[in-house]
């Protein structure tokens, strides 16, 4: 061990006392602690948090959502998280199905955009409100794609503000604060940003310094749902407007969309649509729309999600880490 602050971050959970609320915050103490030079930190913590929830939600007997503190479990509004099409036609057909399927909210991201020039942009653009129609939200996440290149990022402005995008997302890199700020300055369309947070520290100074009306948090990026709980509190308060971001499990979904149940006015949240075998066959209970297109998180104890762990085991690779002939790590029993 190289020093203290590299402690696996089993260390400071196995043995722990979980009985109320504030062994899991005693938890991250001990993990942040002894652990906060690991890049994997944040990541594992995250998983381990939001078990730990999820947990003590069952032992007894409450939501995750009311065991964190939160009055009513407010419906929220799923926005369909999808792709861009190689092409504007492919990128309609795709939008135009959605629609059909009942969805009123709409995101379109990565994919070409960005990589084919600006008129190439707009004509994704006018493809997708095309399809989508004249009052159903849409949103475009351009994944980053310009670094800190403010200049290009200006550029699409115009097509999407015609559009009437709802937010444009991740022009830029996550810690580009005054690359966002510069381009938060033309107020026709708001700017997103935030899933890249490991830390609630860095997902604050994103809301006093980069300009994003939106703030879009991954609970299993940030350290779970103990810190995405803080944040959602803080955007409140600064008005900005809370997200979450998830685009795999509905068991992630679920504990996604706990921070921010409460807040009635945070409407919007995202929802998986373009799942992956494993995520989309993962959980045995999943979080469907209503009749109004909405969507809420379960009343049942814990995230109210339950996993399939028959599902889980045909992904396991048997796995051995040896060190000086003493094993480390070995793929756990399920």
């Amino acid at each position: 061990m190289s020093h203290s602050a590299c402690k696996p971050v089993s260390s400071s959970v196995v043995g722990q006392r979980l009985e109320a609320v504030a062994d899991i915050r005693a938890i991250h103490e001990h993990v942040l602690a002894n652990s906060f030079d690991l890049l994997q930190t944040d990541h594992t913590l995250s998983g381990i948090d939001m078990a730990l929830w999820d947990l003590l939600g069952k032992k007894e007997g409450t939501p995750v959502w009311a065991l964190s503190g939160q009055k009513e479990n407010h419906p929220k509004l799923p926005y369909a998280s999808l792709l861009f099409g190689d092409d504007p036609a492919a990128t309609h057909s795709a939008v135009r199905r959605l629609v059909a399927d009942g969805y009123r909210a709409i995101k379109l991201g990565w994919g070409p955009f960005g990589r084919h020039g600006v008129a190439a942009d707009v004509e994704q653009i006018v493809a997708a409100r095309e399809a989508l129609g004249p009052d159903n939200h849409m949103m475009v996440d351009a994944g980053t794609i310009f670094g800190e290149d403010v200049e290009s990022a200006a550029a699409r402005m115009d097509a999407l503000a015609n559009a009437r995008v709802h937010w444009f997302e991740e022009p830029f890199v996550g810690g580009a604060f005054r690359a966002y700020h510069r381009l938060a300055a033309d107020n026709r369309v708001a700017i997103a940003g935030g899933e890249g947070c490991h830390s609630p520290h860095q997902a604050e100074h994103m809301i006093d310094h980069a300009g994003v009306r939106f703030i879009q948090i991954d609970t299993g990026r940030l350290g779970g749902i103990t810190p995405a709980l803080r944040v959602a509190r803080y955007a409140e308060k600064k008005g900005v407007v809370y997200v979450n971001h998830t685009f795999t499990t509905h068991l992630a979904l679920a504990a996604s969309l706990v921070p921010f149940v409460g807040m009635k006015d945070h409407e919007i949240c995202e929802y998986p649509v373009e799942q992956k075998p494993l995520a989309r066959d993962l959980c045995q209970t999943r979080i469907l729309r209503d009749g109004s297109g909405r969507i809420r998180l379960p009343d049942a104890p814990g995230l109210g999600v339950q996993p399939d762990p028959a599902v889980l085991k045909q992904y396991l690779v048997d796995t051995e880490i040896k060190v000086g002939g003493k094993v480390l790590y070995r793929t756990p029993q399920i």
